[in-house]
């Protein structure tokens, strides 16, 4: 549940950058969250995942495996797993492949901004 409500950050974060606006879509669902980003944004997010998730957590069903598939596949996971006493439906979570994949979403997101240190101006 933590792991999905932490890609759902991790694309809100990225969505506040992408349109320069604080509000962001109020859902949970993954795949939504990340088809509001910027289309660049969305290519950009797609080819590292295909560079560096997929070689270790490939998926033999699909020709064209792309970061869609993860954010489809647990796009409602934070909803299902916080109400795992009120399931319905099975919850199956590849956790390794989601794992790689917000790290992967964390590891780009820290690429679009820098932090400069600041010392304080001591004064004599």
């Amino acid at each position: 549940m933590l792991l999905a409500l932490a890609m759902e950050l991790a694309l809100k974060a990225w969505s506040v950058f992408d349109h320069d606006k604080p509000k962001t879509r109020k859902s949970h669902d993954l795949l939504k969250l990340f088809e509001d980003l910027k289309p660049e944004s969305q290519e950009k997010l797609d080819l590292e995942f295909k560079r560096s998730v997929v070689p270790y957590h490939p998926n033999f069903f699909h020709m064209d495996y792309s970061i869609r598939h993860i954010l489809r596949q647990h796009k409602d996971a934070f909803v299902d797993w916080r109400y795992l006493h009120e399931a319905k439906k099975s919850m199956m979570f590849d956790q390794a492949a989601f794992e790689a994949t917000l790290g992967m979403v964390l590891g780009e997101f820290e690429k679009r901004y820098r932090v400069d240190r600041v010392q304080p101006h001591r004064s004599s």
